[in-house]
């Protein structure tokens, strides 16, 4: 698979809450719960979407996608080492342009997304910084879900 689905599903959401820090654990309502988990889910769909779009520029530029994914994890891991011809260091730059434009759309479809669904990309950035570290939180966050 592409990068795998939680990878890119991880990069659309650090797309929205970036590097910002933890914030201060703050209650989170019954309606905020549900308003994230649809937004959530909704955040799935963009992630299927986004894996195509990514297939599609990688098959484009004439790379395969095992091949794309090792130099990718190369170039985000500075003690790896992957040897590149120029003809493929070419086609993972203009493919990386692609995906630097597709994440300039997608932020703006989840953002869009989120504030439709009735929470500040603010209050959804506190709400997913506290889903890492709260158990309790992400239980009813599950449960959410699966009703």
């Amino acid at each position: 698979m592409i990068l795998s689905k939680m990878k890119m599903f991880g990069l659309l959401f650090l797309m929205i809450i970036g590097s910002s820090s933890l914030m201060a654990q703050t209650n989170v309502t019954d309606e905020e719960i549900g308003q994230f988990a649809v937004t959530f889910q909704k955040m799935r769909m963009i992630n299927q979407e986004a894996q195509k779009q990514l297939s599609e520029a990688i098959a484009e530029e004439g790379m395969e996608v095992t091949r794309f994914n090792t130099i990718h994890q190369a170039q985000m891991d500075p003690a790896a080492e992957v040897e590149l011809t120029k003809e493929e260091e070419k086609k993972y730059e203009a493919i990386i342009k692609d995906l630097n434009e597709m994440q300039t759309e997608f932020r703006k479809e989840i953002e869009d997304m989120i504030k439709d669904g009735g929470l500040s990309v603010e209050r959804y950035e506190q709400i997913g910084n506290q889903l890492q570290n709260d158990a309790e939180l992400q239980e009813r966050l599950r449960e959410e879900l699966t009703n």
